[in-house]
């Protein structure tokens, strides 16, 4: 039974440049590329219902939840200018696992 793995970020308009281009060319193929994960995609917010919503959503579609604690996770997530140039800049930063029930 696979699970979705997703997260809603927001990053200030004058650091979207930077976010899109870490996300894009290191971030998201190294998470991509993890044992486990089944696919991935990236969406970028065009409407809501919600009055603040975050602007960028990733999802994941993984074996199990247990492929967000392995080591080969933890070492991708902490790949490239991630950790040092983007994640501090966050905000409205959620994560979330879902079971697929059908």
């Amino acid at each position: 039974m696979s699970h979705l793995f997703v997260v809603e970020l927001d990053i200030p308009s004058e650091h979207e440049a930077e976010f899109n281009r870490v996300y894009d060319a290191e971030h998201f193929p190294s998470l991509s590329k993890v044992p486990g994960v089944l696919s991935a995609a990236r969406y970028r917010l065009e409407h809501s219902s919600d009055p603040k919503p975050a602007r960028y959503l990733a999802l994941y579609e993984v074996d199990s939840p247990a492929v967000l604690q392995s080591p080969a996770w933890q070492k991708a997530a902490e790949y490239g200018f991630w950790i040092a140039r983007i994640r501090p800049l966050l905000s409205a930063r959620e994560h979330s696992v879902f079971e697929r029930i059908l």
